[in-house]
């Protein structure tokens, strides 16, 4: 499976800045084909969600209007230099993937 989370996480002081790009078509089911004419079928990415040291840092529960690769950014308090923070998705489609960062 090709990668679909690049991760960027930075601290400073006592906040970890966090910055994610998923690689997803993001599909509003409301999009013809142009060849077809026929709907093309949603696919979206319907939660995203990070975690460090166990505990949730950032939820959000995404849709059909989110843009094609989605970029999330985010701060959080708790983590330093070195922690692992994880990020995952699933989309409507029952898909999933997750991908660990060390803090920089």
């Amino acid at each position: 499976m090709a990668e679909t989370i690049k991760i960027r996480a930075k601290s400073t002081d006592d906040t970890v800045t966090v910055k994610v790009l998923v690689t997803h078509p993001m599909e509003t089911g409301t999009r013809k084909d142009s060849k077809t004419k026929k709907l093309v079928p949603a696919h979206f990415i319907q939660e995203v969600k990070a975690e460090a040291h166990g505990k949730v840092v950032f939820h959000a529960d995404t849709g059909a209007g989110v843009a094609k690769n989605p970029y999330f950014a985010f701060k959080f308090k708790g983590a330093s230099k070195g922690d692992t923070i994880k990020i995952s998705w699933v989309d409507n489609m029952g898909n999933a993937d997750s991908r660990e960062a060390v803090v920089k």
